[in-house]
């Protein structure tokens, strides 16, 4: 296969030559409930396709891992749950059409639907419903009866055999619950507003509804070891920390967070948690991450179907307030941004279902779903490569013939020694990228960083195979070490919440001191302060600076371990 592969590539040197601005070689897509799956070329010929049994329909997702082996969720037969986006089977299938796993995860109180989001472990996380009785519903503090109810959990699955997979790590929405209807129940408060980090059970709960939270996009970021995952009914993607244990998940305490399992972010909808603000989604899918070698990395993305008063679909983009491991929020308010940072029209509507990919040279992929409309445009929303099929399709993805052969190099990573970064393992070329953006005539083993901000680099092998991108370094200015410090001293560091400011050459008067996280983003800033109070931020590294007339004279990381 990986010949098949490499003699496409060099058969694929004219196309590229007439599509330049193109990103990848390859699409895969597949239609909800079809028997087929398939890799389509840049001039939109088929390159490959895999063919399945009316047994086994695909359910919602197709991803590639890498070697040309398909991942992909089945519509299982059998199931007891019926619902809109209903797997319950998830299989890995080689380049031959072997299955390699076959796992069921269905019952009559549980069973994966719509998305799988593959990690760099080889697990899979996947969105399963998790069956409540009447009982466990009124104990919960609804308002309203119901026989059952839906809500979500997530699971981590193992493959430990051909049939067979360990969960080994859950994280349930019923855990984080909360409600301001029934005084007598433990999950009581007094103020939804207040609990951001919760769900308020009684949000858009009907006696018509069994399906509650309906959530349907998955992903995770391995830098943050944290997981997104969007919820069609309630308007809003959420956050939550993957690094706790399970016991920590169905907590409040634990994790790099500190916060187990509660909402670390939560966006799109502030009426389900009471706060005041526009309700930027109308239906939204494809909650995910931009990617760290892409344009606003780190970005939080998703599918909003139906904007109200609008004949199109858009994908919504959001820079979140970073702030470590968590994220900047004011009590009682919506979380921001108050609204999207970068809006995409699509080239229709579809009312649910579909996505977007953001890609390293600007460039983005769109899947309109019930068009079956698959198309690629560039910054400036032109037009690079379509193709329309027959069928619904949720999702659609670019890879590069790399990546699907199991040529691509290992993900690289970065040493810092001041400011200069050194890419480990080394390679045949390089790209480093701050911010997502390509630096021009960064392609060195090392790159001196001179201007604050996220590095990544990815490396190239001599066959020109690219690697995934590195976890970004944050590199502060000239790094952390003061610059042109003087007398200036803050002290104590580490810190369990003051930091106290002194100068003993200068009089302490008209500066300012900026203190930013880890991401460059800023938390807070004081005038003339000779105490700054982190004691409100979350234990970890930040960054302090000192600005005299529009100058920066001195600039040092402080720990919190409070």
């Amino acid at each position: 296969m990986k010949k098949v592969i490499f003699n496409s590539l060099c058969l694929m040197l004219f196309a590229v030559q007439l599509n330049a601005q193109q990103w990848g070689d390859y699409t895969l897509y597949s239609t909800q409930n079809g028997t087929n799956a398939y890799l389509v070329d840049t001039l939109g010929n088929n390159f490959h396709t895999w063919t399945f049994s009316n047994t086994y329909k695909t359910g919602y997702s197709s991803y590639m891992l890498p070697g040309g082996i398909l991942l992909r969720s089945v519509a299982h037969n059998g199931n007891q749950l019926n619902g809109g986006g209903m797997t319950g089977e998830v299989q890995k299938v080689d380049w031959s059409g072997n299955v390699l796993w076959d796992f069921v995860y269905s019952s009559s109180t549980y069973c994966i639907h719509h998305d799988i989001c593959p990690l760099p472990n080889g697990n899979v996380l996947m969105i399963s419903y998790d069956v409540k009785t009447s009982a466990q519903v009124t104990q919960a503090g609804s308002s309203v009866s119901h026989t059952t109810f839906w809500p979500d959990k997530i699971i981590e699955v193992q493959q430990t055999g051909t049939n067979t997979g360990s969960i080994v790590w859950e994280w349930h929405a019923w855990d984080h619950l909360c409600q301001n209807y029934d005084n007598t129940k433990d999950n009581y408060v007094a103020n939804i507003v207040d609990h951001p980090e919760l769900l308020n059970i009684n949000y858009n709960n009907t006696s018509q509804t069994t399906d509650w939270l309906h959530m349907n996009g998955l992903d995770y970021n391995a830098a943050l070891d944290e997981i997104v995952v969007s919820s069609h009914f309630m308007n809003e993607f959420y956050v939550i920390d993957h690094s706790t244990t399970t016991a920590e998940a169905a907590s409040h305490a634990g994790g790099n967070s500190t916060h187990g399992g509660d909402i670390l972010y939560r966006w799109g909808n502030p009426a389900a948690y009471s706060a005041s603000g526009t309700a930027d989604f109308s239906t939204v899918h494809d909650a995910h991450w931009v990617p760290a070698n892409c344009p606003h990395a780190n970005w939080l993305v998703g599918y909003n179907n139906q904007q109200q008063g609008s004949q199109h679909s858009y994908v919504d983009m959001v820079n979140p307030p970073y702030n470590g491991y968590n994220y900047t929020h004011v009590a009682g308010q919506a979380y921001t941004p108050s609204t999207y940072d970068k809006r995409i029209t699509v080239n229709g509507q579809n009312p649910n279902m579909g996505n977007s990919q953001q890609l390293p040279n600007g460039n983005m992929l769109i899947c309109v779903a019930q068009s079956g409309y698959i198309y690629e445009i560039d910054s400036n929303a032109n037009i690079l490569w379509s193709k329309t099929v027959s069928g619904f399709i949720p999702q659609a993805f670019r890879y590069t013939g790399c990546y699907i052969s199991g040529t691509q190099p290992s993900t690289p990573s970065i040493s810092q020694a001041g400011n200069v970064l050194t890419c480990t393992p080394t390679g045949s070329s390089y790209q480093w990228y701050k911010d997502g953006v390509a630096i021009s005539g960064a392609t060195a083993v090392s790159y001196t960083a001179t201007s604050t901000g996220n590095y990544t680099v990815v490396v190239k092998d001599q066959y020109g195979c690219g690697s995934n991108a590195s976890t970004a370094v944050y590199f502060n200015n000239d790094g952390i070490e003061n610059v042109n410090a003087g007398e200036w001293k803050l002290l104590p560091n580490p810190s369990n919440g003051l930091v106290f400011i002194s100068n003993t050459s200068v009089i302490l008067d008209d500066y300012e001191v900026n203190v930013f996280d880890v991401t460059g983003k800023k938390l807070m800033s004081e005038t003339d302060a000779q105490v700054v109070d982190l004691s409100s931020l979350t234990n970890g590294c930040y960054f302090i600076n000192i600005n005299q007339n529009g100058v920066d004279v001195f600039h040092t990381k402080v720990i919190l371990n409070k």
